[in-house]
C-alpha cells in the first residue's frame, strides 16, 4: 500500500448538507439562566461601550432575548445608556457604571470565559444524536472517490471502506514512510461534508471551550454567510466546520485526553476527542508517545466500546459525552507488542500499510512532480531502481518521491538553475537522503 505523500485538503467526496441547530426565540430555548447570560454581557462591556447590536453579535443571541438582560442591569444601574442612534433599544450604546464594573469583575473571578454564550451539555448530547442519525452511508463509490488522491491498491480501498461505513477504529501498521498518517485525511474526505459545533458548552455552571481554530476548518459557506448573519436562522453560539480530521503524535499524554482546567480563568478546554467528535482522530506514531501504550490504550477502552466518554471537572463532577470519533492507530510497530489480545479484539480493522510495488511508485512520483509543475520521465524512476534500489538493497517507500524531489528542488535552486529532473542531480540527492552502509556487501546483479 501508498500514498501520495502530501496530505490533501478535505473535501466533500458527496455532496452533504449539515444539519443546522435552530436559532433560539426564547431563553427557554437558550437553555441557560438569565444570571449566566447577565454574567457574560456585564464582562464583554468591561471592555468597552457597546450598542445592543454589538452585544448580541458578541454573545451570538439575538437582541430580542438580550434586550429584556438589558434592561434589567440598568434598573438595577449596573449599565447605561452613554449615547442613541438609529431607532429602537439596539442602538442604544451602552456602558458599566462603576456598580456595574464592580459586578464584572466578581464575574471575572468566578470564570474568565468571554466569548459566544456557551451551548448547554443536553443540546450538544442531542445535536450529536442527530448527527449520527442522518449520516449518509458510505459505500465503494464514496470511498474510492475520497481516497482518489491517494495511491492505493483495490485490496487496501475495500479493507478501508468496511471500516471508514461502521465508523469503527482502526490500526494502520506497517513500515514507516509509506502515509500511514496520511490516510486520515483521505477518510475525512471520503466523511466528507460539514458539521456544527458550539463555540462552548456549559456544564452545571462551569464552562468548556470546545471550537478550535487551531485544529477545526471553517467551513466556507460559513465565511461567506458572516453578513448576513441576522437573517440566519441557525443558532449562531454553533459553527460550521468542516468534517475534523485532527492528528496528534509523540506529543500525546493521558492528560490530553481529559479536560484541561485553565486555573487563572476559571473554565476547561476540551480534549482533543472531543474536539475531533464527528469526525477523525489519528494517533500518529502510536507507541512512541512518553506514555506506555498499554496506558493510552486502556484509556480508550470504554469510549472505543460504549461510544461514550465519561470527562470529570475539578470539582469532582463526572458527565457523559457522545463519542462519535473514527480512530486511527497509526504505527510502525508490530500491533502485538503494543496491546494485548482483548484490546485488538475492541479495534476489528488491522491494515498492513505495504510497502508500494514499481508501478504505484511511479505513480506516486509522477503525481508529485505534477503538483511541482515539472514533466514526468519514468526513465528517472528506472534509473533510482538501478543505480540507487536495487544495488543497495532499499526498500521503496511511499514518501521517497516527494522527499527525493524536494532534495533536486532545492539543489535546483542553490545551483541557480530551472527546475528539473536529471540523472545526476537525483544520485546527489539520493546520497544526501538514504544512509550509506559501509559494511554493505556486494551489491546483487541488474538482470
Amino acid at each position: 500500500m501508498s500514498v501520495a505523500a502530501r496530505p490533501m485538503p478535505v473535501t466533500t467526496a458527496v455532496p452533504e448538507s449539515p444539519m443546522a441547530p435552530a436559532r433560539p426565540t426564547c431563553l427557554a430555548e437558550v437553555g441557560l439562566t438569565p444570571d449566566s447570560v447577565d454574567a457574560l454581557v456585564l464582562k464583554w462591556l468591561y471592555a468597552g461601550e457597546a450598542t445592543g447590536t454589538d452585544l448580541a453579535d458578541r454573545v451570538r443571541l439575538p437582541y430580542a432575548l438580550l434586550e429584556g438582560i438589558i434592561e434589567h442591569a440598568r434598573v438595577e444601574r449596573l449599565v447605561e445608556v452613554r449615547s442613541a442612534s438609529g431607532m429602537g433599544t439596539a442602538g442604544y450604546r451602552y456602558g458599566l457604571t462603576d456598580g456595574g464594573r464592580d459586578r464584572a469583575g466578581r464575574c471575572f473571578e468566578a470564570c474568565g470565559y468571554v466569548g459566544p454564550a456557551p451551548v448547554p451539555l443536553d443540546q450538544y448530547v442531542s445535536y450529536m444524536a442527530r448527527l449520527s442519525e442522518t449520516r449518509i452511508p458510505v459505500d465503494h463509490a464514496r470511498v474510492a472517490a475520497g481516497l482518489s488522491p491517494l495511491v492505493l491498491s483495490r485490496q487496501v480501498i475495500d479493507q478501508l471502506g468496511p471500516a471508514i461505513s461502521a465508523r469503527r477504529a482502526l490500526f494502520l501498521y506497517g513500515p514507516p514512510g509509506n502515509g500511514k498518517s496520511v490516510i486520515g485525511s483521505g477518510i475525512g474526505r471520503v466523511l466528507g461534508g460539514d458539521l456544527y459545533v458550539p463555540h462552548a458548552i456549559d456544564v452545571d455552571g462551569q464552562i468548556i471551550t470546545l471550537f478550535d481554530p487551531v485544529t477545526h476548518v471553517l467551513a466556507q459557506v460559513d465565511e461567506e454567510s458572516r453578513l448576513i448573519r441576522s437573517s440566519d436562522a441557525s443558532d449562531q453560539r454553533w459553527v460550521r466546520i468542516a468534517r475534523p480530521v485532527i492528528s496528534v503524535g509523540g506529543e500525546l499524554t493521558l492528560d490530553m485526553l481529559d479536560l484541561t482546567f485553565h486555573h487563572s480563568s476559571s473554565y476547561y478546554e476540551a480534549p482533543v476527542q472531543l474536539k475531533a467528535n464527528g469526525g477523525v482522530l489519528v494517533i500518529d506514531d502510536f507507541g512512541r508517545q512518553r506514555v506506555p501504550a498499554r496506558d493510552l490504550l486502556n484509556r480508550w477502552i470504554v469510549p472505543l466500546e460504549a461510544r461514550v466518554d465519561y470527562l470529570t471537572l475539578h470539582t469532582g463532577r463526572k458527565f457523559e459525552v457522545p463519542f462519535d470519533v473514527l480512530v486511527v492507530f497509526a504505527t510502525n510497530l508490530d500491533p502485538r507488542s503494543l496491546a494485548d489480545e482483548a484490546f485488538l479484539r475492541r479495534i476489528p480493522y488491522k491494515i498492513l500499510a505495504e510497502n508500494p510495488t514499481y508501478d504505484q511508485f511511479s505513480r506516486i512520483f509522477a503525481q508529485i512532480c505534477s503538483g511541482h509543475g515539472i514533466v514526468f520521465d519514468p526513465a528517472m524512476v528506472e534509473h533510482l531502481r538501478r543505480a540507487h534500489y536495487v544495488p543497495r538493497r532499499i526498500e521503496m517507500r511511499g514518501c521517497h518521491p516527494r522527499d527525493l524531489i524536494d532534495q533536486v528542488l532545492n539543489l535546483c535552486r542553490y545551483q541557480n538553475r530551472d527546475p528539473e529532473i536529471t540523472t545526476e542531480l537525483l544520485d546527489v540527492a539520493c546520497r544526501s537522503y538514504f544512509i550509506e552502509d559501509t559494511e554493505r556487501t556486494e551489491p546483487d546483479t541488474i538482470s
